[in-house]
């Protein structure tokens, strides 16, 4: 891949890149920004090691997933997200706060069920790929999203 190659990707997908990392990072965009951005510079220093083994976009989601697994153990005082449930619904509210029900139900899933929801429903990956970004098996990946599905059914109900 050369430097053309990787700037197209990066201008066609790095809107899809930043949703999967809000997400991942329940709604806190700033910190999903930084982690794109550390995201798409490990991409371009170690482009020369793509060996296409897999899709372009796979490898950069594992790239991706794993800035943002890095991101997490750097942290020491991690809370949970408070201000979203004191937030309710409100029918002013700001485009920015439109999706804070489902943020505060990811974060409050575990860091592989909410991956495994996200790159499947989000980004539209196949069992098999996602496997491959998280480094675990499709069953465990199968077993995640159900567990995923029963959590969130049962935090988006409340």
């Amino acid at each position: 891949m050369d430097r053309r190659q990787f700037i197209e990707y990066v201008e066609s997908n790095q809107r899809a890149v930043r949703r999967f990392l809000t997400a991942l990072c329940c709604g806190d965009t700033d910190l999903a920004d930084d982690l794109a951005q550390d995201t798409f510079m490990k991409a371009y220093l170690a482009c020369d090691g793509f060996r296409g083994d897999s899709k372009l976009s796979t490898w950069i989601y594992r790239i991706a997933y794993n800035t943002f697994l890095t991101s997490r153990r750097n942290v020491q005082n991690h809370s949970p997200i408070t201000e979203a449930e004191s937030m309710g619904s409100s029918e002013r509210a700001d485009k920015n706060f439109e999706y804070q029900d489902l943020y505060s139900a990811l974060g409050q899933l575990g860091e592989s069920e909410r991956s495994a929801v996200l790159l499947h429903y989000m980004q539209g990956y196949a069992l098999n790929e996602i496997a491959e970004i998280t480094a675990s098996s499709t069953d465990a990946v199968k077993q995640r999203l159900s567990r995923a599905r029963k959590h969130l059914k049962g935090l988006l109900t409340e």
